[in-house]
């Protein structure tokens, strides 16, 4: 069996995939800060703005309830969008694998 030898050190130079890392960086850096932020803002609320999160909505639901279930939903839209978007991210990342071997090949 031929072992083929990859060219790690060129492929890591290679522009296309200091794109896709860039690229795929700054929208898991931006969904990782959004999730944070969301997720703290019920503790931060509940412990600093108690009033707000009291409000009834319906019989016993309060605004409070009706947050803290929000998380799952957007947890929920963060996963899906993840998927449709790293659809973009493998397009990329099977053409740097399909050059693979090409890539700074001598």
């Amino acid at each position: 069996m031929a072992q083929t030898s990859i060219n790690w050190v060129a492929i890591d130079s290679d522009p296309r995939f200091q794109r896709l890392h860039s690229k795929k960086l700054a929208f898991l850096s931006g969904l990782m800060i959004f999730s944070l932020i969301y997720y703290f803002l019920l503790p931060i609320g509940a412990a600093y703005y108690p009033d707000i999160y009291r409000i009834k909505v319906y019989g016993v639901v309060n605004v409070g309830i009706l947050f803290a279930l929000s998380q799952f939903v957007v947890a929920w839209g963060i996963a899906f969008y993840y998927t449709a978007k790293a659809k973009d991210f493998d397009i990329m990342a099977a053409e740097l694998v399909r050059d693979a071997e090409k890539i700074g090949a001598k």
